[in-house]
């Protein structure tokens, strides 16, 4: 049988060649229809959702029950195993092919297990266990230190030997298309004596992807790098809304807190990684070398093209205000979780970990309005009379996702948040 991720491969459901969702993605996801049945696992195909619950029903799968796919959430899936990802994702593809008549002409289980996207609504696709975020773009945490330190002091010390991170709220890890209220904090410009409390001022946002973790780990235990990799189902894109006025009030000496935990908005579509495996590729060069324990023996990094589209409240069509590529990072996916269970940490099905903003050499790959904007004193000129240097309310923000194969795509769809005023 074909490799689901043969380039060659054809499904029955015409494709678009700029589609995300051709049968060399099968991404996952949650998805509810006019049908009255609750959220149940589904894969994107084209136009479609391929609802699995039908197929299992019609017993097509061997080792998945169809209870797992009755689910309103991909935990129970996901905490099967690599094994099962895989071996579901060809019969998946198996099931879809061109050549393959199974389900292309039994036309009752076609009608059930086809929903047209258009039709269905689209929910958070798993539940998330915890959330982490890291720091991990030396170009974006560049640009943020010169400045705020200056261009000698640009890098903390830390930062070339480790991935860093701070820990989010599960709590407000959102799909794309929810509103997000601007929120609410502790203010002191530099201009004041005393702190005040407000609506934040200098919202902004940050281009990242999320690594979904599928497997457990024992607390105490440490990782390799393959226990990492197979440890991965796969990526979701992530924008981690920040609030800069309340980050710099608050920040030291522990961090971000209240100006990162209000929303975190990620893709409906989960991306498998084992679909990622045709684009992937060496990162930056480590130098200094890592410590051994984070040293990697195989490419770990994503050729990804990532966009921003902005859309202030008074126009009609969205500009374009960033275009980068995942590959820039210079700590990859594998380093992040290998670092964050080093100390004993243990890693639980659906814990999230956010990328950290990804931003490329080049002025017009930056991954955060605090760089476009350069803390405000380059505002982005958006339209005719229309410029921004943060978010304001209505503002509207979207963000897709894509590695490009030959003739095909393999996508993420987009995740979208509208800013919400302040209550």
């Amino acid at each position: 049988m074909p490799h689901p991720n043969d380039p060659k491969l054809r499904s029955f459901i015409d494709v678009a060649a700029e589609s995300h969702f051709p049968i060399q993605n099968l991404p996952y996801g949650v998805f509810s229809a006019k049908d009255g049945l609750a959220p149940r696992v589904g894969v994107a195909i084209g136009d479609y959702v391929l609802d699995l619950w039908q197929l299992a029903q019609d017993c097509r799968f061997d080792l998945v029950e169809p209870a797992v796919f009755a689910a309103s959430q991909l935990n129970p899936f996901m905490a099967l195993g690599p094994k099962v990802w895989s071996s579901t994702r060809a019969r998946i593809s198996e099931l879809l092919r061109h050549d393959h008549p199974e389900l292309r002409d039994n036309e009752s289980l076609r009608k059930r297990a086809l929903v047209p996207m258009a039709d269905v609504t689209l929910h958070l696709p798993f539940a998330v266990s915890g959330y982490t975020d890291f720091y991990s773009s030396k170009e974006h945490a560049t640009n943020v230190g010169v400045m705020f330190r200056g261009k000698d002091n640009a890098l903390q010390p830390n930062w070339l030997h480790m991935p860093i991170g701070y820990n989010g709220r599960a709590s407000t890890v959102v799909v794309s298309g929810t509103p997000v209220r601007r929120p609410r904090g502790q203010l002191k410009p530099p201009s004041a004596d005393l702190p005040s409390f407000g609506p934040c001022k200098r919202l902004d946002f940050e281009l990242e992807m999320g690594v979904v973790v599928g497997q457990a780990s024992a607390m105490g235990e440490m990782l390799t790098e393959k226990q990492a990799e197979d440890m991965i189902f796969g990526f979701v894109i992530l924008n981690d809304w920040s609030a800069r006025d309340i980050q710099q009030w608050e920040y030291v000496p522990l961090g971000p807190f209240q100006a990162k935990v209000f929303a975190t908005s990620i893709s409906p579509w989960v991306v498998t990684r084992e679909a990622l495996e045709p684009f992937r590729l060496h990162g930056p060069a480590q130098d200094p070398k890592p410590l051994p324990y984070l040293q990697q023996a195989q490419p770990n990094n994503y050729d990804m093209a990532l966009e921003v589209d902005l859309r202030a409240t008074p126009m009609k069509a969205p500009k374009n205000i960033s275009r980068t590529n995942f590959k820039y990072m210079y700590w990859s996916s594998v380093q992040q979780l290998v670092h964050h269970a080093a100390c004993g940490c243990a890693m639980n099905v659906g814990d999230l970990l956010g990328s950290g903003t990804i931003s490329g050499p080049e002025k017009d790959q930056r991954g955060s309005l605090l760089e476009i904007s350069w803390n405000g004193t380059e505002p982005v000129e958006l339209a005719s009379g229309v410029t921004r240097s943060f978010l304001e309310d209505g503002d509207s923000l979207v963000m897709r996702g894509w590695c490009q194969g030959d003739g095909y795509r393999v996508g993420f769809g987009e995740v979208e948040g509208t800013i919400l005023a302040a209550e």
